[in-house]
């Protein structure tokens, strides 16, 4: 009873911790724009100034939302990850969606002379990354499913995961040596991760995927409990294990896939958020679990898009770098704290 109203009242501040990021996201930047500026806007009004308005409504509004549906994606996927192979290394990344997806982006940029003049030209549109990224991931997605099918040890999906990374890091190494400096610049770019201009039909494009894939991870949250405990234990508890697992890496595909395709690759959240939430929490049921790793992960997404915005300078920092910086050392004391507490 106790640890029951003590979840709600974490909750509550997480509800409303995540509202007022959100209209710090939306106010700092390189203008900084009142908080009731911002809310007279997102409220139906207008501000006062009509390029207050145009920054909220066209820039800072949808960055802010992908920040939130990146956070929640990669966040959920990571703990779909980690309870699936029963290893808290684990992330959205360890299927190789997001290395299939650096492949297909590092031939578009950096192997643009490999391709035929009518591929080159739509992969270097404006879609084109997003494009080339989704059918990187979406073959990946296909290979871990066959092979999903066919093997009985979970661990060997993971180590399949990790040779294909492996692989395409090969393959990206090779196409970088022979590359101009102006591509690599342009590759570097992508893959530092970026939560700006997306327009807002790639915004519904990337919530529909996201929904879709938190939708069928909250089907799995018994399956998951069970998992818990062990596949055979699992499978003794009446759990079709195969399909739960098939489900479990669908999701993470979508989520993951999506995610990388509109925003670039990007590290820590997935790793390191659904430890934070159980470090906060104190539980591993995993019905808690995803509700509160999905508003910490939104709200440390808003977090780190503050700092990479340097209130007050002209500059944006890249994100992937940001949420390394902020979260290692998050995740880190808070590991230290548990100890303590436990010793």
């Amino acid at each position: 009873m106790v640890n029951h109203k003590r979840n709600i009242q974490l909750f509550i501040l997480l509800g409303l911790g995540l509202l007022l990021l959100l209209l710090v996201n939306i106010s700092f930047g390189s203008v900084t724009i009142p908080f009731k500026e911002v809310v007279n806007s997102l409220t139906g009004g207008e501000a006062s100034k009509s390029t207050w308005e145009y920054i909220i409504i066209n820039y800072r509004l949808p960055k802010a939302i992908t920040a939130i549906l990146v956070g929640m994606g990669l966040s959920i996927s990571g703990l779909l990850m980690q309870t699936l192979f029963r290893n808290p290394l684990a992330g959205p990344d360890v299927l190789g969606l997001s290395s299939g997806a650096s492949l297909s982006v590092a031939f578009v940029i950096l192997g643009a002379g490999l391709l035929p003049p009518f591929l080159s030209s739509m992969f270097l549109s404006p879609y084109g990354l997003v494009i080339a990224s989704t059918l990187g991931s979406f073959a990946v997605l296909l290979l871990v499913l066959v092979v999903s099918q066919k093997l009985r040890d979970t661990m060997a999906i993971l180590i399949l995961g990790l040779m294909f990374g492996s692989f395409t890091s090969a393959i990206v190494g090779i196409l970088t040596f022979f590359s101009s400096a102006e591509q690599l610049q342009k590759f570097t770019f992508w893959s530092l991760g970026n939560l700006g201009n997306l327009s807002w039909f790639s915004i519904v494009i990337l919530s529909i995927s996201v929904l879709l894939g938190l939708l069928i991870s909250l089907l799995s949250i018994k399956s998951l409990n069970a998992l818990l405990l062990g596949e055979n234990y699992a499978r003794s508890l009446g759990l079709n294990f195969k399909k739960t697992r098939l489900l479990i890496i669908l999701a993470t595909s979508i989520l993951a896939g999506s995610i990388t395709a509109f925003a670039g690759p990007i590290a820590f959240v997935g790793l390191a958020v659904p430890h934070i939430a159980k470090l906060i929490f104190q539980t591993s049921n995993h019905f808690i679990l995803y509700w509160s790793t999905l508003l910490l992960g939104a709200a440390i997404m808003l977090i780190c898009d503050v700092i990479s915005q340097m209130p007050g300078f002209e500059i944006t920092l890249p994100i992937n770098a940001i949420t390394s910086i902020f979260g290692a050392p998050v995740v880190v004391w808070l590991l230290i704290r548990k100890q303590k507490i436990v010793s």
